[in-house]
């Protein structure tokens, strides 16, 4: 398999940028979503850069399993537990009570995420800086 780690940031980058696009356009729900896969695409980066599978798209877990390899903050874990809170009710009806998603996310939250989706990519581009 090629390795594919900066198209894998890139990518991670230009979701970041969706998300902060989004918040400006109230899109608040997308904005939370694109955060989160900012940052799994990023710690993707990671592993694709060693060589190694990376499988789900939960980022804690990623980051757990990095873990293995590299210390991980607390703090940046616990910001990725924030995040995978975003993969799957920001985008379906059905994994709320009431309500579609997109009247259900609100500006902090999004800027929460974005910021958290930040430091991920930050800890993965100085990881990708020291990796061979």
């Amino acid at each position: 398999m090629a390795e594919r780690s900066r198209d894998w940031l890139d990518q991670a980058r230009g979701d970041l940028e969706h998300a902060r696009n989004d918040l400006q356009g109230g899109f608040y729900d997308w904005a939370c979503f694109s955060a989160q896969q900012s940052a799994e695409k990023a710690v993707k980066a990671v592993f694709q850069r060693l060589g190694a599978e990376a499988w789900g798209h939960s980022v804690a877990d990623l980051l757990t399993e990095l873990s293995n390899r590299h210390p991980v903050p607390e703090t940046l874990h616990d910001a990725a537990l924030e995040l995978d809170k975003a993969y799957i009710p920001t985008r379906y009806p059905n994994a709320h009570p009431s309500g579609a998603p997109r009247t259900l996310y609100t500006r902090a939250e999004a800027v929460r995420l974005i910021e958290h989706a930040s430091q991920v990519i930050e800890f993965s581009t100085r990881l990708l800086s020291e990796a061979p």
